[in-house]
């Protein structure tokens, strides 16, 4: 069995959410001064950031984990090539 390892694609836009919901905390006073548009936009636009980087990295994790496969195989391959194997 492998161990369950946390992937960069999760951790990064985890971090970054905490960091958006911290700097939101600290700019609540433009939302207490009315500027609803600004305050409400740096967070649509953080969230958006974020969400890109989350699918970016996903899709590098993707794409690594397909070249790995097709360099080394899978388990499931190499099940089959036992069984066969075997008989």
């Amino acid at each position: 069995m492998s161990k369950s390892k946390i992937k960069r694609s999760v951790i990064f836009p985890i971090i970054m959410l905490a960091y958006l919901a911290v700097m939101a905390w600290v700019g609540r006073d433009r939302l207490e001064r009315g500027e609803y548009l600004y305050y409400f936009g740096i967070i649509g636009v953080g969230l958006v950031i974020i969400l890109l980087l989350y699918l970016s990295l996903r899709k590098k994790e993707q794409l690594q984990q397909r070249r790995e496969e097709e360099q080394y195989g899978t388990y499931e391959e190499e099940e089959d090539k036992e069984k066969e194997d075997n008989n």
